[in-house]
């Protein structure tokens, strides 16, 4: 028969503890900041080609 391995895996799961409320609201805290932050970027980044696009048109192109 096949020696039995260890499983890493349900050991880490074994060794789980609950956060800290106030590490965990820090963490959020931190996540929202940086989602804020990745969105306002986007919102004004996401169009760039199109706007330079528009900046350069010559008369004769559309």
């Amino acid at each position: 028969m096949a020696k039995k391995r260890r499983n890493p895996f349900r050991e880490l799961e074994a060794s789980l503890r609950e956060v800290p409320p106030g590490m965990k609201k820090k963490v959020m805290n931190d996540i929202a900041a940086a989602k804020l932050i990745m969105d306002l970027a986007s919102l004004f980044s996401f169009n760039i080609g199109s706007a330079l696009r528009k900046l350069f048109r010559t008369p004769g192109n559309n």
